[in-house]
């Protein structure tokens, strides 16, 4: 079975013998000093990376030094405590009752009594209930299992983890009951030598391709439209795509005519399918691509020299790149510069130059010229000050200088939506095992017993089976955009409204509206809209109108109508003051848990929004900042 296995707790064991189990280790000498004591020493490691940083191979050289067997299991969310544990077999179990010769050991038990390493992949994307069990095996060095009795692991059982950062997709925060029983080892992608050195050791191609495909993928590892680059991984396979490639097109080395057009085709293949483009980004992986290959080896210019040659880790806005924005024809400042955007359909009062920098102390930093934003200089205020530098960003992304707003919008796409992210703690105790007769899931053999009428084989109405399933959900969030929305507010509704759509999956369904004094869908129940397209439209509102509370919830409750849900939320960012339409109590019906984030609280806003979160069964969360925005979300959608 290939490591790439996605059976839930099927497990492989290498010995120290196999060809599987021995791999060159190029790079990592400190991290393969750190897990070789860890495990002379008794120790529980979780190897903690990016993909393709060696976490695999690391371990198999080290359980190769020290002659132990390797259990692999891959964890997923199927990987359920049976599936890891063991259990009986049941027709076993009709035929000579629960016996132990009955029982199947699963990879846990299997290291446990053979004095192995077991391996345990993807450890972040194990449910929690699953995780529990090895709670008392990594302390005590022991398990009791139902009907079996106690298992003590052998002197030479250790538990090695591995784990994707938190932040990649589909994974979850390990709880602290097992971190705090593991030792922790981070691991980074090796410098270009070391990769140069792999590449050459997998594919044994010329140096030349070898420096540029580390080269490529390097760069897509710092490139600010990429949230995520490519392993060395995709330089292995970009040298043996390039090489084939240059064969069949009759050609040979980076020399040959039409050489470039073919690493660009290679590098489509290897690398297209292996980066993220950031959200908020409108490009696609491969235009991203083609300005990285720009960079390294421009068009009309000689192949770059092989790996010793210029720079490894373009920024991705190098030479060839437009040096600015051109300027607005207006003058800045001219009397036009407050006005009205008539295109759509409310007042949205657009800002000066002058006003901006009479309003922000660090405008000037951020935008020295007209048409200009300094990412850098944002950057930095972000970290010095970030509810200032979302005030200004948001601002910006209404100002007269017509550029200068567009680049704003963009960065905004891009900012909140990390911040949406980051800030956001998906919780991991909305899934739970359930029983029910059912075709699909773990047969559940107690109570399929106990259901049992004796007859062979067993009719299927007495079949019981354990599966994964979470309550679904709808959540509406309900967005103030009347006039007390600006500046920071309304970087906290974009925050706010990027946490919700991400958040959003199988078993929660997610829509986004507006209101004041009417209402405006921008993100309908089941409607395929990204986190930078809600984004985008948030940060272009201003506060305009009356506030109509009634009117903005009956909305939300019509979208949550149509949702097929076991429980329906309002989360409402609003502080509550409603100056127009009905009092907004009267518009809770049907609504079964109405949440307040209420923004930038005064007094009055903070008792008004507890009373309504009261009201309609809920809690309040102040939101005085930035930082506020995702733990507020995981409170009321965890």
């Amino acid at each position: 079975m290939s490591a790439g296995t996605a059976v839930p707790g099927a497990a492989r064991t290498e010995g120290a013998g196999t060809p599987a189990a021995v791999g060159p280790v190029i790079g990592l000498r400190r991290e393969r000093e750190v897990l070789t004591v860890a495990l002379q020493t008794n120790r529980h490691v979780v190897l903690e990376g990016p993909p393709g940083t060696g976490k695999s191979t690391l371990l198999r050289a080290i359980a190769a030094d020290v002659g132990q067997e390797v259990v692999f299991v891959e964890g997923n969310a199927e990987l359920t405590p049976a599936r890891l544990v063991g259990q009986y077999d049941p027709a076993a179990v009709m035929a000579g009752g629960y016996v132990p010769a009955s029982f199947t050991d699963g990879p846990l038990l299997t290291a446990m009594r053979g004095s192995g390493l077991l391996y345990l992949e993807e450890l972040n994307r194990i449910p929690e209930e699953t995780l529990n069990v090895l709670i008392t095996v990594l302390t005590e060095g022991e398990i009791t299992v139902p009907r079996l009795g106690l298992v003590r692991a052998t002197a030479g059982f250790r538990l090695i983890a591995a784990m994707n950062p938190f932040d990649a997709v589909g994974t979850a925060r390990v709880g602290q009951a097992i971190a705090d029983r593991m030792c922790r080892v981070v691991l980074g992608y090796q410098d270009a030598a070391a990769e140069r050195a792999i590449v050459a050791a997998v594919t044994g191609a010329d140096p030349s391709p070898i420096g540029l495909a580390v080269r490529l993928v390097r760069a897509t590892r710092e490139h600010r439209d990429l949230r995520m680059g490519s392993s060395v991984r995709g330089a292995i396979d970009l040298v043996l795509l390039l090489g084939g490639l240059l064969r069949l097109r009759g050609g040979y080395g980076l020399s040959a005519p039409g050489a470039r057009e073919t690493v660009r085709d290679a590098a489509y293949a290897a690398l297209s399918g292996r980066i993220r483009v950031a959200e908020g980004v409108d490009r696609t992986a491969e235009a991203v691509i083609d300005s990285i290959l720009d960079d390294v080896w421009p068009e009309d210019m000689p192949p770059p020299d092989d790996e010793a040659g210029a720079p490894e880790d373009p920024s991705g806005d190098g030479p060839g790149k437009a040096e600015g924005l051109p300027a607005e024809t207006a003058g800045p400042d001219s009397a036009s510069s407050l006005r009205r955007d008539r295109k759509t359909g409310a007042a949205r009062r657009q800002t000066s130059r002058r006003e901006l920098a009479a309003r922000h102390d660090s405008f000037e930093q951020v935008s020295p010229e007209v048409g200009e934003l300094d990412e850098d200089a944002f950057a930095a205020l972000m970290v010095e000050d970030p509810d200032a530098a979302a005030a200004l960003l948001a601002d910006l992304a209404l100002a007269t200088d017509r550029d200068l707003r567009a680049a704003a919008r963009r960065l905004a796409c891009r900012v909140f939506i990390q911040v949406g992210r980051v800030g956001r703690a998906r919780s991991r105790g909305t899934r739970r095992l359930v029983h029910g007769r059912r075709t699909e899931g773990d047969l559940d053999l107690d109570r399929t017993l106990d259901r049992w009428s004796g007859g062979w084989p067993p009719p299927a109405e007495d079949l019981v089976v354990r599966r994964w399933t979470g309550a679904r959900r709808a959540v509406c969030l309900l967005v103030d955009c009347s006039g007390s929305m600006t500046g920071l507010a309304v970087a906290i509704a974009a925050v706010a409204a990027a946490g919700v759509v991400l958040a959003g999956d199988a078993r929660l369904e997610v829509s986004v509206l507006t209101f004041a004094d009417r209402v405006e869908v921008l993100k309908r129940h089941g409607e395929q809209r990204g986190a930078e397209d809600l984004v985008g439209r948030l940060v272009a509102l201003r506060g305009h109108g009356m506030t109509d509370l009634a009117a903005g919830l009956r909305a939300a409750r019509t979208q949550l109508s149509a949702a097929d849900a076991d429980e329906r939320l309002v989360v409402l960012l609003s502080d509550c003051l409603h100056t127009t339409g009905d009092p907004p109590e009267a518009a809770l019906a049907g609504i079964d848990r109405l949440h307040v984030l209420c923004p930038l609280p005064t007094a009055e806003a903070e008792a008004a929004a507890r009373a309504l979160a009261a009201r309609g069964a809920g809690t309040a969360q102040l939101v005085r900042g930035l930082t506020d925005v995702g733990p507020a979300l995981t409170r009321v959608l965890g």
